[in-house]
């Protein structure tokens, strides 16, 4: 069994994406604690938080539905995610789970939780000029996934999306229209 000790070891060094597709499959077979690994993306040296965060993100989105018991603690702990290079991780898991194609037993969990600090945080990214441009854009299609949910949240959207598609680069321009003309088809 994998211990916390030896994960951080394993991932101290350089990371390829074939030896996180190769740890994440360790872990799950090996039950590794998504609790532990979540502390982990929170760990004082921001490499191995990020590395953490990417197996994170590998290990959960692979079978979301293993880790339901789970996902109340990473929604908690959404709001502490620091490293830029985290926050692209944890934007990308909020994305995939409040998706219409989430599994029904996740999307039915996430009714339980209060989902509103996370779309503050999301927003936050948004508009926060140093956030890298991929987040914004997990943040912006996690936020448009959410607003049947929230009724103020698609006028905030907009608006916001707007903004960011004056001086934005092509990822913003190209998801913000979609997302806009998508919001446009529900008004």
């Amino acid at each position: 069994m994998l211990t916390q000790a030896q994960l951080i070891e394993q991932i101290s060094g350089a990371l390829g994406k074939v030896k996180v597709i190769k740890l994440s499959q360790i872990l799950r077979e090996e039950k590794f604690s998504l609790h532990d690994l979540i502390n982990l993306t929170f760990y004082h040296d921001k490499d191995i938080a990020f590395r953490a965060a990417w197996l994170l993100e590998n290990v959960f989105l692979q079978d979301p539905e293993s880790y339901l018991s789970d996902l109340d603690y990473l929604i908690k702990r959404f709001n502490e995610v620091k490293y830029p290079s985290c926050q692209r991780h944890y934007a990308k898991i909020i994305m995939h789970i409040t998706s219409p194609k989430a599994p029904q037993s996740i999307q039915t969990a996430l009714q339980e939780i209060d989902l509103e600090p996370v779309i503050e945080q999301l927003f936050e990214w948004m508009i926060e000029p140093k956030v890298k441009i991929a987040v914004k854009v997990f943040a912006s299609e996690a936020l448009f996934n959410m607003r049947t949910n929230y009724d103020w949240l698609t006028e905030e959207l907009a608006n916001q999306i707007k903004f960011l598609m004056r001086d934005g680069k092509m990822a913003i321009q190209t998801r913000g229209k979609k997302i806009l003309k998508q919001l446009e088809k529900n008004y």
